[in-house]
């Protein structure tokens, strides 16, 4: 946006007209204490979990596909519940307009607080639109057919549900963001849809075909009768210990590769004397690109079971068997692709299934790898990540290379020398880290794991910053940050 022509100032005053009248939550008078958050980030963490236990209202059966299986991992979303879209409209406007920032198609000064007041008052009025988009085309399409008969006005209430409940948790986040709570919202609310998963693999007592679902229960139940290396490999997708054993090690691996990084020496032009690193790590993309890349292949799965229900439902095309095929068969709403080329864009999800097809196994490594390699590609260019936008980044923080000159293009160069390769091997450990773990089945998922270890690390890191800010306020005011 450019503050010179007329149509600009135009939408400048439609955006802050339409803000006055968007819902939001202010920032605290006064500087809340570090327990006083833990307990607002308590409040938000208790209220998401609740939604995601509270049934939608109007709903009595539970639709015939989960079209949102293979994304409530990222989305933090429960189906049939208040938390049916979870963070998924809220990280979708978020990622566009990240994108359209990076790509300077939006044109502020973020140095300027007017100018940053109205990105956030945009992103909002975005996220608003896509909250009622999204409820109301998931809400009827998959709503509708079951409420129709027998309420024609159910659909909806449903779709109110949808809307109302996303909206709540757009608050939610902003109240931890603006400095009630500890972090980001929308990372708190992932990090425990996943902890929740890998709870329940391991502390379920609700039975299951072979014993209780959950690993230790499984275990205790079979150690009765001398069975329990039954345990150490289970079939289909349920938890066993040699799963439980995947997952520790590769929770390892990631906090390990977490802590990789490249340092390059920086001094301050502001306070002589001063002197520290710019830490560029190994994961430079940080889970976003993992995060695009799931959201396209459940997208593709979800536009495939479209598809497959209204006009392949027997497998009879060969047109669209060339695209997916689904078991007609299978019950409830979890389905997998058993055939087509989504069907080696999915991952097996069991030890057993890659034994029976290696093929699809390394196919979806090899397709995984690649594409998260070229969404990492993709985001540092469109989010702002690039060299260019570092070296800008350094020098406006009022700092500066040792040995180079005080300008762009000499930090870029520099930078040059890292930031590329860097990208590239980030790509290729986090595909290859997500599809492995995927393919072994390790509790809560590759991607899941890959989010709440880099969540669980920005958390450290931001108690860290506070701890900083709260005992060491001249240090804190040093670094950039109000005391």
């Amino acid at each position: 946006m450019s503050s010179t022509t007329t149509s600009e100032h135009g939408l400048r005053r439609v955006i802050k007209a339409v803000s006055a009248y968007v819902p939001q939550v202010p920032k605290p008078k006064k500087k809340i204490s570090l327990t006083e958050k833990f307990v607002w980030t308590g409040i938000a963490l208790f209220a998401y979990l609740i939604m995601g236990q509270i049934p939608l209202y109007g709903v009595t059966e539970a639709p015939k596909f989960d079209f949102l299986q293979f994304a409530r991992v990222i989305f933090a979303a429960q189906q049939g519940t208040l938390m049916e879209l979870g963070i998924g409209p809220i990280v979708t406007a978020g990622l566009l307009m990240q994108l359209l920032k990076g790509s300077d198609l939006i044109k502020l000064d973020f140095k300027n607080p007017d100018d940053r007041s109205l990105f956030t008052s945009a992103t909002k009025i975005v996220t608003i639109i896509v909250i009622s988009a999204e409820g109301g085309l998931y809400g009827s399409s998959v709503y509708g057919p079951l409420t129709a008969d027998e309420a024609p006005l159910a659909i909806y209430v449903v779709i109110a549900q949808l809307i109302g409940s996303s909206i709540i948790v757009m608050l939610m986040d902003e109240m931890v963001q603006k400095g009630w709570g500890v972090g980001s919202g929308l990372s708190l609310f992932i990090m425990a849809g996943i902890a929740q998963t890998i709870l329940w693999s391991v502390f379920s007592v609700v039975p299951g075909n072979d014993g209780p679902v959950g690993i230790l229960p499984f275990v205790i139940s079979h150690s009765a009768d001398g069975h329990a290396d039954d345990a150490i490999f289970r079939t289909g997708q349920l938890p066993s210990l040699f799963g439980l054993g995947l997952t520790v090690i590769v929770i390892l691996i990631l906090v390990y590769v977490e802590g990789i990084h490249v340092d390059v020496p920086i001094v301050s032009t502001k306070y002589r004397g001063f002197t520290a690193v710019y830490p560029i790590k190994l994961l430079y993309t940080s889970v976003i690109p993992v995060i695009l890349s799931s959201a396209l292949l459940a997208n593709a799965v979800f536009m495939g079971q479209m598809l497959w229900a209204n006009y392949n439902p027997e497998n009879k095309s060969p047109i669209f068997n060339w695209i997916v095929q689904f078991d007609p068969k299978s019950q409830g709403g979890q389905r997998s692709p058993t055939g087509g080329i989504l069907y080696y864009m999915t991952s097996p999800r069991s030890f057993d299934h890659v034994i029976q097809d290696p093929v699809r196994a390394a196919v979806y490594v090899i397709f995984l790898t690649t594409i998260v390699t070229v969404f990492s590609r993709l985001w540092v260019e469109l989010g702002g990540l690039s060299a260019k936008n570092a070296a800008k980044n350094l020098l406006d923080a009022d700092v500066q290379v040792p040995g180079f000159r005080r300008a762009e293009g000499s930090v870029e160069t520099l930078l040059n020398r890292y930031i590329p390769s860097l990208t590239i091997i980030s790509g290729i450990t986090l595909g290859l880290l997500s599809s492995l773990s995927d393919i072994l089945n390790v509790f809560g998922s590759g991607t899941g794991l890959l989010l709440m270890v880099n969540i669980m690390v920005s958390y450290y890191q931001t108690l860290v910053k506070e701890q900083v800010d709260m005992h060491m306020p001249g240090l804190a005011a040093m670094l950039g940050r109000k005391p």
